[in-house]
C-alpha cells in the first residue's frame, strides 16, 4: 500500500494496521560515504607507512609524515568508522523501534555536516592547522561544528526512541546511547579551549592535567566510538547474517552494563612511567585489567551466535568478515589490558608494539566489521544481487594476509625496540646508546607493514568495484520500504 512515512489501514479482519516507511536512503548515503572514506583513509595509511622507511616520499612540508599521519587517523577513525557507525545505526534503530527515524531533515544535516567536518579536516591537517591533542587535533571551530552535528544525531536518535511502535529495547540500542552520551561528555570535555584567533586555540588544561584530560578522552574515544557502537553492529548484523539469535541475551546485558561502567577509567593507563600520580596510572591499569571479562564476555558471546551455523562460512563472506572481526576483538581486548600492565609497559611503551595493537584492533576489528556490514547491506538497500561473491571473497582474502603481514611486522619491530633500549653491556651501560641503530634495525619490519597495509588498501578498492557494479545493476526506482504493524 502506498503511503506518506505513516498512515493507517484495515486489515481483513477488520485490526486496524498502521503502515508506515523506513529511511532507507540516509543508509545508502552512509554506506557509499563510508566505501569512499575507507580508500581515501587506507590510501593515506599507505603514503606514511612508505615515509616511514624511504624518507624521499616526504614531499615537502604539506605532505610530510607529521602533516599526514593526523590526516590518516582522522579519516579512518571518524569517515570511515564514522560513516559506518552511522550506516549501522540508522538502519538498525528503524528495524529496533518500528519506526522511521524522528526528522528527515534531521538525518541529511548529520550526513552532509559530517561530510562537512570531515573535509575541513582534510583541509586543515595538512596545512598543520592542528592542536596537537591525539585524536583531537581540529581546531576550535570544527570542534563546536562536531557538538552541533552530534547534538543533532543525538537529538533524532532519542526522538526515534521516544516514538518508537516496540516497546522492548534490544542490547544493541543501549550500545548506541552509550556512544551517544559519552561520546558527546567525552569531545566537549576534552576541547574546551580559549580561542586566540579564528584557526589557533590553547586548551584551558594544562601540564599534567592536560595529559590526564587528553587520555581519558584519547582512550575512551576508543572505548565509545570504536567499540560500543560496534558491538551494537554485532548484536543486530551477526544475528541477522547467521540467521540465529544471539547466543546469551543475558551474557549481552551484562556485557553491556559491566563494560561501561569500567571502560571509562581505564584512560590513564596511557600515562605509566611519566608525571602524573603514580596512584592514577594503578588505578588505569586495575580498572584496564578488569576489561578482560567484559570484553571476553562480548568475543564469546558473539562466536556462539555461529554454534550451529559455522557451516555458513564457506558461502557467506559477511559471516567471514565478522569472524575475523569479532576474533579480532577478543585479540585486541586481551592484549590492551596486558599492555597496560606496568612491568608489560615497560618493554612495550613508546614502541610500534602500540601501533600494531591500534592496528589490529582498527583493521581487524572495525575494519572487517564494517565490510561485512556493507556486504550485507548492499543487496538489502539496493534490491540486487552483489555483483560478485568470488570478488568479495577475494577482498576478504587479502585484506586478512594484508592485516596479518601489518601486525605482525609492528610487533617484531616493537619487541625489537624494547629489548634494544633495555639492554645493557658487561660495564652496565646501554649495549645501544644511539638512537639510530635501534631505527636502522626496525627498517625492514617496515617495508612488511607497507606491503601488508597496500593489500589491504587493494581489499578496499576491490570492494568499491564490487559496490559500483552492484549499485550499477539495481533498479532505478528505490523507495522507502513499507511496514505495516498493528495500530496502537
Amino acid at each position: 500500500m502506498e503511503s506518506s512515512p505513516t498512515a493507517t489501514a484495515t486489515s481483513r479482519s477488520a485490526q486496524p494496521v498502521e503502515i508506515f516507511r523506513y529511511d532507507d536512503q540516509i543508509v545508502r548515503m552512509f554506506v557509499v560515504a563510508t566505501a569512499l572514506w575507507a580508500a581515501v583513509g587506507m590510501l593515506v595509511g599507505v603514503i606514511i607507512a612508505l615515509q616511514m622507511p624511504f624518507w624521499q616520499a616526504n614531499l615537502g612540508p604539506y605532505l610530510s609524515f607529521g602533516r599526514l599521519r593526523p590526516l590518516h587517523t582522522n579519516a579512518v577513525i571518524f569517515a570511515f568508522a564514522g560513516n559506518a557507525i552511522f550506516a549501522a545505526i540508522y538502519y538498525s534503530t528503524q528495524r529496533l523501534t518500528k519506526a522511521r527515524m524522528f526528522s528527515d531533515l534531521m538525518s541529511r544535516i548529520h550526513f552532509w555536516g559530517w561530510q562537512a567536518i570531515i573535509v575541513s579536516a582534510a583541509l586543515t591537517l595538512p596545512a598543520g592547522i592542528t592542536t596537537g591533542k591525539e585524536y583531537a587535533e581540529l581546531e576550535w571551530p570544527i570542534d563546536i561544528a562536531i557538538a552541533l552535528v552530534w547534538i543533532v544525531f543525538a537529538v533524532n536518535f532519542f526522538g526515534t526512541l521516544r516514538m518508537r511502535r516496540e516497546k522492548h529495547m534490544y542490547v544493541a540500542l543501549w550500545f548506541y546511547i552509550a556512544t551517544i552520551v559519552t561520546v558527546a561528555m567525552l569531545h566537549v570535555g576534552n576541547s574546551l579551549a580559549i580561542p586566540v584567533s579564528f584557526l589557533k586555540s590553547y586548551p584551558i588544561y594544562a601540564g599534567v592535567q592536560d595529559a590526564l584530560v587528553q587520555w581519558w578522552y584519547g582512550h575512551n574515544a576508543v572505548a565509545f566510538f570504536l567499540t560500543t557502537p560496534f558491538l551494537g553492529l554485532m548484536y543486530y548484523f551477526l544475528p541477522k547474517a547467521a540467521e540465529r539469535p544471539v547466543f546469551s541475551y543475558r551474557l549481552s546485558i551484562v556485557h553491556f552494563w559491566s563494560l561501561v561502567f569500567i571502560y571509562i577509567w581505564a584512560g590513564p593507563h596511557h600515562l605509566n612511567y611519566t608525571a602524573i600520580p603514580e596512584w592514577a596510572a594503578s588505578l588505569g591499569m586495575v580498572f584496564s585489567v578488569m576489561l578482560w571479562m567484559p570484553s571476553w564476555g562480548g568475543m564469546i558471546n558473539g562466536l556462539f551466535t555461529l554454534r550451529g551455523a559455522w557451516h555458513k562460512l564457506r558461502d557467506s563472506v559477511v559471516l567471514k568478515m565478522f569472524v575475523i572481526g569479532i576474533t579480532f576483538y577478543g585479540m585486541s581486548t586481551f592484549e590492551g589490558p596486558m599492555l597496560s600492565v606496568k612491568t608489560v609497559n615497560a618493554l612495550s611503551h613508546y614502541t610500534d608494539w602500540t601501533i600494531g595493537h591500534v592496528h589490529a584492533g582498527a583493521l581487524g576489528w572495525n575494519g572487517f566489521m564494517s565490510f561485512g556490514l556493507i556486504y550485507w547491506l548492499l543487496p538489502r538497500l539496493w534490491r540486487t544481487k552483489i555483483w560478485s561473491d568470488r570478488l568479495a571473497t577475494t577482498h576478504f582474502w587479502i585484506g586478512t594476509i594484508g592485516m596479518l603481514l601489518y601486525v605482525m611486522a609492528m610487533y617484531t619491530a616493537g619487541v625489537t625496540q624494547g629489548l634494544m633500549w633495555r639492554a645493557f653491556d658487561e660495564t652496565g651501560r646501554l649495549a645501544y646508546p644511539d638512537f639510530m641503530e635501534t631505527v636502522i634495525q626496525i627498517v625492514p619490519m617496515y617495508w612488511v607493514r607497507l606491503v601488508g597495509g597496500t593489500l589491504y588498501l587493494v581489499g578496499v578498492l576491490l570492494m568499491i568495484y564490487n559496490m559500483i557494479m552492484t549499485i550499477r545493476s539495481a533498479p532505478k526506482d528505490l523507495p522507502d520500504p513499507a511496514v505495516a504493524v498493528p495500530a496502537a
